[in-house]
């Protein structure tokens, strides 16, 4: 455990090795799919907490999945639409690298303070593209930070979109208040 908890710190401080470890470390895939769920309950209480069970989790299953496209829309532009030469494309380890750089999504928990929460989000936000963006430079083997930087926010902006689909959708059908406040 304490293994894990020094990974999530290390990755939200932006170390390079721990990107280099987790993209080495094969087994290093379950604690990454942790990781992305701890930031998907972080991120589901500290936005929703206040509209019910129902809105947690749905929130809770949007962020998870917007999550996963980011990762992937993020592997797919990265290896197959803009490689460097030397990019070795593997999508486990784009999926372990980004894992743990979605550590920093924790403070979102933080949007439980009333008045919080959109900071909490910018916050979390800018931090997890620059995390994902060491991430993925390591995982791609890229040379280019721009390149790494690029690719992500390519995956990213598809992910929002999709997230804010799905929790439009999701609301309006289960009938979750759109202002809980």
């Amino acid at each position: 455990m304490s293994r894990f908890l020094n990974r999530l710190y290390r990755a939200a401080l932006l170390d390079v090795d721990l990107f280099r470890e987790v993209v080495a470390d094969t087994q290093a895939l379950r604690q990454a799919m942790i990781a992305a769920f701890l930031y998907s309950a972080a991120a589901a209480y500290g936005s929703f907490g206040r509209v019910g069970v129902v809105g947690i989790n749905i929130a809770m299953v949007s962020t998870l999945i917007s999550w996963y496209i980011w990762a992937f829309m993020t592997y797919i532009a990265g290896a197959r639409l803009f490689p460097e030469a030397q990019t070795t494309p593997d999508r486990k380890a784009v999926v372990r690298a980004m894992g743990f750089a979605s550590s920093p999504g924790l403070i979102r928990l933080l949007g439980l303070i009333p008045g919080m929460s959109s900071i909490a989000l910018l916050v979390a936000t800018l931090w997890m593209i620059v995390t994902s963006t060491a991430a993925v430079k390591q995982a791609l083997n890229y040379t280019s930070i721009y390149r790494a930087a690029g690719v992500c926010l390519i995956g990213w902006i598809l992910s929002v979109f999709v997230q804010l689909l799905l929790l439009v959708s999701l609301f309006s059908v289960f009938g979750v208040p759109s202002n809980p406040y």
